[in-house]
């Protein structure tokens, strides 16, 4: 089975320049070419494409995608190092939610900075944002 680049985009709901930007940065095999120069993709694309995809909808980079690929290129290898690879990626997304958290904690207390209508002149929210003591660690 042979499709060209818009069938692709349509089956793995991806855009076109996000097809052609895997390619080129190597997450994506490039295709074989038609007699008229068309981009001819297969079953292995379309996998690989939703793979990449599902990855990404977990907030993984192109590089830990890379590396996952790298992983999965290898079926016979042992997948200790998969399980490494995801706990460091659970780990960072903790920080990360830690971290907003503690954003939430900032814009709540930066809101308390005015409670009525009264004019910009007067506007608590943006006096304290002007206040260089501000920290949003």
């Amino acid at each position: 089975m042979n499709i060209k680049i818009g069938e692709l985009a349509k089956r793995t709901d991806c855009s076109i320049q996000t097809i052609r930007f895997y390619e080129k940065e190597g997450v994506l095999p490039a295709p074989t070419r038609s007699d008229g120069n068309y981009r001819l993709y297969n079953e292995g694309h379309i996998e690989r494409l939703r793979f990449i995809r599902h990855c990404r909808m977990l907030d993984m980079t192109l590089s830990d995608v890379s590396t996952l690929l790298k992983y999965r290129d290898t079926p016979n290898t042992g997948c200790e190092e998969v399980n490494v690879f995801l706990d460091q990626h659970i780990d960072a997304v903790q920080t990360r939610l830690e971290e907003l958290a503690q954003l939430k904690l900032h814009l709540l207390t930066l809101r308390r900075q005015c409670n009525q209508p009264v004019s910009v002149a007067s506007c608590g929210i943006l006096r304290a944002l002007s206040d260089c003591s501000c920290h949003t660690n």
